[in-house]
């Protein structure tokens, strides 16, 4: 047997606001919310589930912890624009100038990539 994740929990002095993007950028919905945290989950209930969790101190630091994303039926560069456009901000956390991913933030700081292959080019199988 071993552990599955359920849920990834992102801290955000503004739930609201960093939920709204997530929900945007992944096609996703509110699940619930309860004392504040916001649950938002894929339209077909599957597995992880993210929870926006209020905290009353801003980011400081770079992430421990990233998602990492790949454009979904459309080309990388689409996807890049469509993340910008959603108020995603390209961050610098060291990366090679040469890359094949991209490092963006969401409203309130929160690394994550947008990888260079697209989910249909990762997984040709599928």
């Amino acid at each position: 047997m071993s552990s599955r994740i359920a849920v990834i929990a992102i801290d955000a002095v503004q739930p609201r606001v960093v939920a709204d993007f997530w929900c945007n950028v992944l096609g996703w919905q509110v699940l619930e919310e309860d004392a504040g945290v916001i649950g938002i989950a894929a339209p077909d209930g599957a597995w992880p589930t993210i929870d926006v969790v209020p905290v009353p101190e801003n980011k400081t630091v770079k992430n421990r912890l990233h998602l990492d994303l790949r454009a979904d039926g459309m080309p990388t560069a689409d996807e890049l624009e469509r993340l910008l456009d959603l108020g995603a901000r390209r961050v610098d956390v060291g990366q090679a100038p040469d890359a094949t991913w991209v490092v963006l933030s969401d409203p309130e700081g929160n690394e994550f990539c947008l990888l260079s292959r697209t989910a249909q080019e990762a997984r040709p199988d599928q």
